[in-house]
């Protein structure tokens, strides 16, 4: 049985293995066709083996353990990557505007076109499954490079179902316009796939909280487990890769001895780790009569 760390760096390792097979199809359906089209398309799916050794340093490094000068632990490594991808993501669609311009000014018809599309078809086939496997790795392992990386791969598979569909249509039609024009229309796709990646990342470098769901839950748990307990309020939650820090004050009663009060700590933290995951969590005790009345009540 592997561990959540040794899934998520397998996961990483195969995903630049697909994303080398990929980009090997996809070149290869560039060079038989000469469509600039395709050869926008395989530029794209460069960016996916980057980003696979981005991934995997960061996956690499927010496994390792806290240290003297990083006392919370590597977890946000997994966010600067995702936002690394993301601007990288950016890069590639501003490469592949560029090569639709000059698409517009030199139209030409692709060749062999039924083996480029039958090379193209095999690398989005490839992609669609693997980029399905790592969002439902990602969202087990809560791997923000992982659901990042899944992301940018079922982009590229959506831009590439939608080339090919359009790739048929130029022999067809003899609308020579065409081939640039599915450029240009990858390049707005990726780019704003860049956006959404970009824009999840730094939100969780930012410390944002958790959705409402995730915060119903944690105030329930408290709310069972905190028996002898008056009250929780002033709880606050953000979520680092793996990783939720909790916080929150804890009214129990003025004559309650310490080491009640730590029972009660002990039994609250199970009770988080058991319905999250892995939690970093600090419980501020209070006498009752620092009781806001508007926090969690203690169910009985």
């Amino acid at each position: 049985m592997f561990s959540q760390t040794s899934t998520k760096i397998l996961a990483a390792w195969c995903s630049l293995a697909v994303s080398i097979l990929a980009l090997g199809l996809k070149y290869a359906a560039w060079r038989v066709t000469g469509s600039i089209a395709l050869y926008s398309d395989a530029i794209e799916t460069i960016i996916n083996v980057v980003s696979a050794v981005a991934g995997l340093w960061a996956l690499r490094v927010a496994s390792l353990p806290p240290d003297h000068n990083h006392t919370y632990g590597h977890y946000k490594a997994e966010y600067l990557s995702a936002v690394a991808e993301g601007v990288l993501v950016v890069i590639t669609s501003i490469t592949i505007a560029h090569e639709a311009w000059v698409g517009f000014h030199n139209m030409h018809a692709p060749v062999d076109s039924l083996l480029g599309l039958t090379l193209n078809g095999g690398a989005g086939v490839l992609n669609l499954v693997w980029g399905l496997t790592m969002l439902r790795l990602g969202r087990a392992h809560h791997s923000p490079a992982l659901v990042a990386g899944g992301h940018h791969v079922l982009s590229d598979v959506w831009a590439s179902a939608a080339l090919v569909c359009g790739f048929i249509l130029i022999p067809l039609t003899g609308w020579l316009w065409l081939d640039p024009l599915l450029a240009a229309l990858i390049a707005l796709n990726v780019l704003r796939t860049g956006w959404e990646m970009m824009r999840t990342s730094i939100a969780g470098l930012m410390d944002e909280a958790p959705n409402s769901e995730t915060l119903g839950q944690i105030r329930a748990i408290i709310s069972q487990t905190a028996t002898g307990a008056l009250e929780a309020h002033d709880i606050r939650a953000r979520i680092v890769g793996a990783m939720t820090f909790i916080e929150f004050h804890l009214v129990v009663p003025g004559t309650m001895s310490v080491e009640n009060a730590h029972h009660i700590c002990d039994r609250i933290e199970e009770g988080l780790r058991a319905g999250l995951g892995d939690a970093l969590i600090n419980i501020h005790v209070e006498p009752e009569r620092k009781a806001k009345h508007t926090g969690v009540l203690v169910l009985p």
